[in-house]
């Protein structure tokens, strides 16, 4: 089976909980952003790192704006179901930006990223990296993509969801509209590619959203045709 959840945020105790019990042997759990288990190196991390690359499972993610990105790229790159991947250790990968994997006979679109609200605290405090945020080349790969399975794929995996999402949550929190450029090309992508459904967790909230986008946080939402 394949689950997709929100941002963990390197938070131990979601690695005990009934929710990621839930994982056996052949499932993949993609995490929409923010996994936070590859952060300082310190020696937890690492008892981590171990624990999740050694499970029968596969622990997959793509990044948010709390992951060290000087870190993660610097392990191994590889392919993984028909797309790039660095594989962190064993059965733990990052799913980079832009790619398209066939998982389970099902195809997913990935592209982490995003951009940090408090950037300017974590840009003094040395915690903020620039890669972040995409470049054209990495939105120009997504295209691409895209393109080679003719704009169609089965799920959309990101950390931000496209700009009118964003908006529409926002708004109905009371909170002031805040949205980037990912948010734009994310909206791009959404209407010119055909997808089933799209996932995403940056906001935190377990709810589905519209008809084809569902916010992810604390859950574990089984992927079903």
């Amino acid at each position: 089976m394949i689950y997709v959840t929100g941002d963990m945020h390197g938070d131990l105790e979601r690695l005990y909980d009934k929710e990621f019990r839930k994982l056996k042997k052949g499932d993949t759990l993609i995490v929409c952003g923010d996994f936070g288990y590859i952060f300082d190196g310190s020696p937890i991390e690492k008892k981590v790192i171990d624990f999740l690359s050694t499970r029968r499972f596969y622990v997959t993610f793509v990044e948010g704006t709390h992951d060290n990105l000087n870190r993660i790229n610097a392990c191994r790159e590889t392919v993984w179901r028909g797309g790039r991947v660095n594989r962190i250790k064993g059965n733990l990968l990052h799913l980079k930006r832009g790619q398209v994997f066939k998982i389970e006979g099902k195809t997913f679109f990935t592209f982490g990223g995003g951009e940090s609200v408090d950037k300017d605290m974590r840009v003094s405090s040395g915690l903020w990296w620039r890669d972040e945020e995409p470049s054209p080349d990495e939105m120009a790969q997504g295209v691409s993509a895209l393109n080679e399975v003719n704009r169609k794929v089965d799920y959309i995996i990101t950390h931000e969801p496209p700009s009118l999402v964003k908006s529409a949550v926002l708004l109905r929190r009371g909170h002031n509209d805040r949205v980037n450029k990912l948010n734009g090309y994310l909206e791009e992508i959404g209407r010119s590619c055909d997808f089933k459904h799209w996932y995403f967790g940056s906001l935190h909230e377990d709810k589905v959203i519209t008809e084809y986008h569902t916010c992810v946080f604390r859950k574990l939402v089984k992927i079903e045709d």
